[in-house]
């Protein structure tokens, strides 16, 4: 009895050790999270990161194009509504090269601004005079803040000659469009995000720069 049950527990054993390596060389290898996310082009590889500057700069004109266009009617400052035509001008040029890489690469590209720029457009909106000045000024200084650094971020690592060239202009406009803002004298730098802490100099550079030093 028992040396029949131990036959029936090492069949058993037998079949669930079979059935696991049928199952191991069905499956297909396990894919790297990072990796799935990155589409082969002509043009080279395309990141997740890469797609996302696309969508943010198309994002950054919808809602920039119409208040660049209120500046010429809300606006009081002379210099604020220059600035505004210039802003719009440039996101004008900038909307049709964006969804001229986004056609040729595959991307798809949202029709409206996100929730936040919504609500500035709202805020902008409902505003006039040296009100309107100052929040045109300040929110727009800020919001070209953030994708600055999308934008330089992804000029620094994409691996497609496409986007690399892309980012290359949207870090032209983007320090254009920051010195405009500035220019208008209303840019309050003390309410903008502080820059980054520098990160901690690795070994080696901390023993080059002691040798430098004695």
């Amino acid at each position: 009895m028992h040396r029949l049950l131990r036959g029936e527990v090492l069949m058993l054993g037998g079949f669930v050790v079979a059935a696991a390596v049928t199952i191991l060389l069905v499956m297909p290898p396990a894919i790297d999270p990072a990796e799935a996310q990155w589409t082969q082009t002509s043009s080279g590889p395309l990141s997740a990161a890469d797609r996302d500057l696309l969508v943010k700069v198309r994002q950054a004109g919808l809602w920039e194009m119409p208040v660049g266009e209120y500046a010429r009617t809300r606006a009081e400052s002379q210099r604020v509504k220059e600035v505004g035509r210039l802003i719009m001008e440039d996101h004008m040029k900038l909307d049709l090269l964006t969804r001229q890489v986004a056609k040729k690469l595959g991307v798809d590209l949202p029709d409206e601004p996100n929730p936040d720029q919504q609500r500035w457009m709202a805020q902008l909106a409902s505003e006039s005079g040296p009100a309107f000045d100052k929040d045109f000024a300040n929110l727009l200084r800020a919001a070209h803040g953030k994708v600055f650094t999308v934008v330089a971020g992804v000029r620094a690592g994409t691996r497609n000659a496409e986007i690399r060239k892309f980012a290359q202009e949207g870090v032209n406009y983007v320090m254009r469009h920051m010195a405009l803002l500035e220019s208008t004298g209303l840019v309050d730098h003390n309410e903008l995000p502080e820059p980054p802490s520098p990160s901690p100099a690795p070994p080696v550079a901390l023993a080059v720069e002691k040798r430098r030093h004695t």
